[in-house]
């Protein structure tokens, strides 16, 4: 049973012009911002798992959630929280929630959250830790200069000034600069 308002929508549809259909405009994605890749070979190491080997070849990324013990050239590694990998990593990205240890060369950034720690020979492109996790071991940062392939110390231990005790030249300076000076700073006739 066909209301008045179905009926007079029905007549409206009728009389009014075909028009042609519109062409739908693709839609433009966005900027991708540092969202890691998902396209390529991927390797997951599921929970439970232990994967043991002398290297891990043409994986671009590697997903740890149980244990790997390896070395790797990759594009990105991802260590889950509980995952582990120790061994060498030469890599693009790292982003780690659960443990890493050996030597972990990320050419571009290093990202340690707050459940991960990462231990051993470090360098790094850009490196961001969260609250809670940790960094240990022999870490620096990858120059800006690739050429050169020098690392920058993260932090110089600060070293105690030497007291004018233990520096007699400086003894030395200062008594021979007061003897040679009259009581107003002048030079005395003669020196």
């Amino acid at each position: 049973m066909k209301t008045r308002n179905d009926y007079n929508e029905t007549r409206n549809q009728a009389a009014a012009p075909t028009r042609p259909p519109v062409a739908a405009q693709p839609e433009q994605a966005p900027p991708k911002a540092s969202v890691p890749r998902e396209e390529g070979n991927k390797l997951i190491v599921g929970p439970n798992i232990k994967l043991k080997g002398s290297e891990i070849t043409d994986c671009e990324i590697l997903v740890v959630e149980g244990r790997v013990e390896a070395s790797m050239n990759s594009r990105d590694i991802r260590i889950a929280e509980g995952g582990v990998f120790s061994g060498k990593a030469d890599i693009d990205v790292a982003e780690v929630r659960g443990l890493f240890e050996g030597e972990l060369t990320a050419r571009k950034q290093l990202v340690i959250y707050a459940s991960g720690r990462v231990t051993g020979k470090i360098r790094y492109g850009a490196l961001t830790i969260e609250d809670g996790g940790s960094i240990s071991g022999d870490v620096a940062g990858i120059a800006k200069d690739a050429q050169n392939a020098k690392t920058e110390p993260v932090a110089e231990p600060e070293k105690a000034l030497p007291s004018l005790a233990e520096m007699p030249e400086i003894q030395h300076l200062r008594a021979s600069s007061v003897l040679g000076r009259t009581p107003l700073g002048g030079k005395r006739p003669g020196n």
